[in-house]
């Protein structure tokens, strides 16, 4: 039986195997040059495997699974600190939607994204005016311990945080509606679910706490 995935050395002696599911898929040649380096750490255990989505990051391979033996990688986290991808079917059938191309234009109209300034000093956020409920969670749920977190890690204060607090954020973050095989529809987010920065959805602040580590 033909393995789903194709297998590259390492080069060395005692090495450790890079299994990549890239069928149909060529991944760029920084993205395997990452990949090898990580799979020559003395504390990789057993293989490193690469999904279909892989591309070059900082510090690691994005899409790229590592699991260790007795050692911690902050650096292989990267940006993508604390993300996780959430699915919830919802009550209505695809049928029942209507127009999809006048569906996403709603959900773009309401589910803010992005930033401007490139993410520098006159970045407004994702948010152009901050609404109540998110002021008010901020205020109430995240201010006290983010500016604690600051004392710890003071570049994080140039991050925009409440600007961005309940946005879907930027980078390689994502919204989608899916039809399944009975018709349902589900709703399909990444999100970020780390501490109290999951409620920033902001790449910015995840990669100020991972450089300051």
């Amino acid at each position: 039986m033909k393995n789903d995935f194709d297998v590259i050395l390492s080069g060395l002696e005692n090495h450790n195997i890079v299994k990549m599911w890239n069928n149909g898929i060529t991944f760029e040649a920084e993205a395997i040059e990452q990949l090898l380096r990580v799979s020559r750490l003395p504390f990789i255990y057993k293989w490193i495997a690469a999904m279909p989505d892989t591309h070059a990051g900082k510090g690691a391979t994005i899409g790229s699974v590592i699991a260790t033996q007795g050692a911690i990688m902050p650096s292989a986290i990267g940006v993508d600190i604390g993300c996780g991808v959430s699915a919830c079917r919802i009550s209505k059938k695809r049928s029942e939607l209507g127009d999809i191309a006048q569906l996403r234009r709603d959900i773009e109209r309401v589910i803010p994204h992005g930033r401007t300034d490139n993410g520098g000093e006159n970045d407004r956020g994702a948010w152009h005016d901050v609404p109540d409920i998110v002021e008010i969670a901020w205020e109430e749920n995240l201010r006290a311990e983010y500016e604690e977190m600051c004392i710890y890690h003071p570049q994080l204060k140039k991050a925009n945080a409440k600007r961005h607090c309940a946005s879907l954020g930027t980078g390689n973050h994502f919204f989608e509606a899916s039809e399944d095989e009975r018709g349902n529809v589900w709703l399909v987010v990444q999100e970020e679910l780390v501490a109290k920065l999951d409620h920033t959805s902001h790449n910015s602040q995840k990669n100020s706490v991972k450089s300051g580590l």
